[in-house]
């Protein structure tokens, strides 16, 4: 039986046949999600690196996210994900950066409930989002956020 790819080695596997660059704008995710796109042999030709902004501090201070975006949206809104990834593709250089933004939990915060996710995945050309509601516990739903996102990523390079 054939071995099926995971999402983060089809996403390497795409990005070297089509000789192009990404990089990680992290926040519910703290890592994780750089972690799984390092975990496949060879990504070093294809992730540049990636960036956890967990506060908004970081996030205004890093990726230059506009205060009034935090102020008006909150860090787990569509526009500041939107806004991280772009950010992160630009400072890198890279042709596509992805972007987590959400709650993991327990309980609300920025008056979203936990498992609200936001997924920003950015290129040349434009910006994906993706809202997620995800359930379970503060693990279940950052692994549900890291794997949405790269099947998300995986889905665009394939069209």
């Amino acid at each position: 039986m054939a071995k099926t790819l995971t999402s983060a080695e089809e996403i390497v596997k795409a990005l070297k046949k089509k000789k192009r660059t990404m990089v990680t704008a992290e926040s519910i995710t703290g890592g994780g999600l750089g972690a799984a796109i390092t975990d496949v042999p060879g990504a070093s030709e294809v992730f540049l690196g990636g960036l956890i902004t967990y506060s908004d501090k970081a996030k205004q201070s890093i990726l230059q996210v506009a205060t009034r975006l935090l102020t008006k949206h909150t860090a787990v809104s569509e526009e500041v994900a939107s806004a991280m990834a772009e950010s992160a593709r630009l400072q890198f250089k890279a042709d596509y950066a992805i972007a987590t933004t959400g709650v993991a939990g327990p309980g609300k915060a920025y008056g979203q409930k936990a498992g609200t996710v936001w997924v920003a995945i950015a290129s040349k050309k434009e910006v994906h989002t993706i809202a997620l509601a995800l359930s379970g516990d503060r693990s279940d739903v950052r692994h549900a956020a890291i794997e949405s996102a790269l099947a998300a990523f995986a889905r665009i390079l394939a069209l």
